[in-house]
């Protein structure tokens, strides 16, 4: 039999997965605009949970099961919003929802994330701007703000194994707008609005790869390179292009399969480095940076490179 859900004001209804999927959003995203709500929330209810463990069977623990049900089911929300890599899984934390809220759901019933806060669900990918538009106009704007947040950090740490300098800046562009948000500089409408920017940023990053007629490799030495004006500005776009493109080629090849914890081997591809760079005239009182910025990225690529060998 499907368990009566208790209300916000104390009444219980047998109400359907919708239904209840709403009554979470709308506690979430009370939660939410509070300060450090959040936080607060998850640490009372997992105190709660703890206190009603060590009470069960006992009959005034039995009696407001449902409204601690209730918590653990907003708290596994907001959890979800909190993992940054790591931690349960999204079918794991929208399991333990569906148990906790009506345990007589088929098993492999799942809620989606996006779909229960009322927006299709994206090609985040891209982050095409179907998915912005719908974000933007969620009428629930904290709960916008926390699904923005996770969705652009989740691309943002992925993207940082294929580009060091770029994830670096998005995150870094990121973590300032959220900071005007707790600053109080904000309201969740307008940390909106910065975070989309930040999308689209993302987005025409992948143009400019295309652009740029390099690979996903070449593009992050490039980078590295020209992160340095004074480079650009000496040296020039094309010329940069060329020097990343025999950067990757001369570091692959001399990348041996233990070379990121062998000192020798460590040595050898930061001489070859910084010869490349004298031969193209990179400026010297930048090659240290621009060499531990190529070494960095290489790191990442490393074990691409030792599957591809």
């Amino acid at each position: 039999q499907t368990r009566p859900v208790t209300t916000i004001d104390g009444n219980s209804a047998d109400a359907d997965i919708g239904e209840k999927m709403t009554l979470i959003l709308n506690v979430q995203e009370h939660i939410l605009g509070l300060e450090e709500g959040k936080k607060r929330f998850i640490a009372a209810v997992t105190l709660l949970s703890r206190a009603f463990a060590l009470c069960v069977p006992a009959a005034k623990a039995i009696a407001i099961r449902e409204e601690v049900a209730f918590f653990q089911a907003v708290k596994a929300r907001l959890v979800k919003f909190k993992r940054e890599g790591g931690g349960a899984s999204d079918v794991d934390v929208e399991t333990a929802i569906r148990q906790i809220v009506d345990r007589s759901l088929v098993v492999g019933e799942v809620i989606d994330v996006f779909a229960a806060a009322g927006i299709k669900k994206p090609d985040v990918s891209i982050l095409s701007d179907e998915f912005l538009e719908e974000a933007q106009g969620m009428e629930r704007k904290n709960l916008a703000l926390e699904l923005l947040k996770k969705v652009l950090r989740d691309q943002i740490n992925a993207g940082m194994k294929k580009n060091l300098v770029q994830g670096k800046k998005f995150s870094e562009m990121l973590e300032s707008a959220l900071r005007k948000y707790q600053n109080r500089m904000l309201t969740a409408a307008q940390v909106i609005n910065e975070l989309i920017e930040v999308a689209k940023e993302i987005r025409s990053d992948e143009a400019r790869t295309k652009e740029l007629n390099l690979s996903d490799n070449e593009v992050a030495f490039y980078d590295a390179l020209a992160m340095n004006q004074s480079a650009v500005d000496v040296l020039g776009n094309e010329t940069l292009r060329d020097l990343a493109k025999i950067l990757v080629q001369r570091v692959r090849e001399n990348a041996t399969l233990d070379w990121t914890i062998r000192r020798s081997a460590r040595a050898k591809l930061r001489n070859i480095v910084k010869r490349l760079l004298n031969e193209y005239g990179y400026p010297p009182d930048q090659q240290k940076m621009a060499t531990d910025n190529i070494l960095k990225q290489a790191e990442s690529f490393a074990g691409e490179w030792s599957a591809a060998a």
